[in-house]
C-alpha cells in the first residue's frame, strides 16, 4: 500500500516536469532608430513551443497571445459639460502606468483562447491594460477609460488583432509588430503567452527599443537641456540663411 502511495505520489511529481511547454522567442530587431522621415517600422516575433523531449502531440493545438507595451505613464482624461453658456471640464480620471503604445495580437479571438478569469489575471486584452481608476469626487465610470482607449486607438497607439499571430508549423508562431509613425521613444516589453484548451503552458519575454538617431537625438538634447540657447541659435541660424539666399539669389 505504501508503495502504491508512493508510486502515485512520484506521478503527480513528475508529470508536470515530463509535459512541460518550455518557450523560445527571437525579435528580428531588437533597436528602432528613428530619423526625420520616420513612417513607422514592422518587427517580427518567433516563438518555438518546446515540449521538453516528449515528441507526442499536445492534448490540443497551441493558442498564443503577443502583448507589446510601449513607455508607461499618467494620463488624465477629462470631461467637458455645458455649464450655462460656456462647456467646462467639470469630471475627470486619471491612470497611472498606461503604456503609450498598446498592441495585443493573438491567433484568434481572446475568449476564445481563455476564459475571462485567466484573461484578466494575466492582463490580456486592452481593458485588462487599462483598469478602470476611482476618483475621489464620483464614482467609477466606465466612459471614461472608453475614452481613453478610443483616442488611442484613433492614434493609432493601440491596437488588438485576432489574427496578429500565424502559426507556421504545430509548434512554430510569427507575430507581426506593427509600430506607426508616431510611435514613441523609449523601451518596449513584448509578453507572450501560451495556451492548450484554454490552459496556461508557456510564458516567455522580450523587448526593443525605440531610438532616434544620432543626428536627431543631439538636437532634440540640446533643444530640452539647453532650449534658450538652442532657440537663439536657431534664430541666427535662420538669419544667416536668409541673407545668404538674398546674396545667391540677388538680381543686379
Amino acid at each position: 500500500m505504501k508503495s502504491l502511495r508512493a508510486l502515485v505520489l512520484l506521478c503527480l511529481v513528475a508529470s508536470p516536469m515530463a509535459h512541460a511547454e518550455t518557450l523560445v522567442t527571437s525579435l528580428s530587431r531588437e533597436n528602432v532608430l528613428i530619423q526625420s522621415n520616420f513612417a513607422g517600422e514592422r518587427l517580427s516575433l518567433f516563438g518555438v513551443i518546446d515540449r521538453g523531449g516528449d515528441n507526442r502531440a499536445p492534448p490540443g493545438a497551441y493558442d498564443a497571445v503577443v502583448t507589446v507595451r510601449g513607455p508607461r505613464g499618467a494620463v488624465t482624461v477629462r470631461r467637458k459639460d455645458r455649464f450655462g453658456p460656456m462647456w467646462l471640464n467639470l469630471d475627470e480620471r486619471r491612470y497611472i502606468a498606461i503604456p503609450a503604445f498598446l498592441e495585443v495580437l493573438s491567433n484568434r479571438a481572446l475568449p476564445l483562447i481563455a476564459q475571462a478569469p485567466l484573461r484578466e489575471e494575466l492582463r490580456l486584452g486592452l481593458d485588462a491594460q487599462v483598469p478602470q481608476q476611482i476618483a475621489s469626487r464620483a464614482a467609477n465610470d466606465p466612459r471614461f477609460r472608453d475614452a481613453l482607449q478610443r483616442l488611442r486607438k484613433e492614434q493609432d497607439l493601440f491596437r488588438e488583432s485576432a489574427s496578429g499571430v500565424k502559426f507556421i508549423a504545430p509548434n512554430v508562431f510569427q507575430a507581426a509588430i506593427e509600430l506607426p509613425g508616431k510611435a514613441p521613444i523609449g523601451n518596449y516589453d513584448i509578453d507572450v503567452a501560451v495556451f492548450v484548451n484554454g490552459a496556461l503552458v508557456a510564458r516567455g519575454t522580450s523587448s526593443f527599443r525605440v531610438a532616434k538617431t544620432a543626428v536627431e537625438q543631439t538636437v532634440a538634447t540640446l533643444a530640452a537641456d539647453h532650449g534658450v540657447l538652442f532657440g537663439i541659435g536657431m534664430s541666427i541660424l535662420s538669419l544667416f540663411i536668409g541673407w545668404l539666399a538674398s546674396v545667391i539669389f540677388r538680381r543686379d
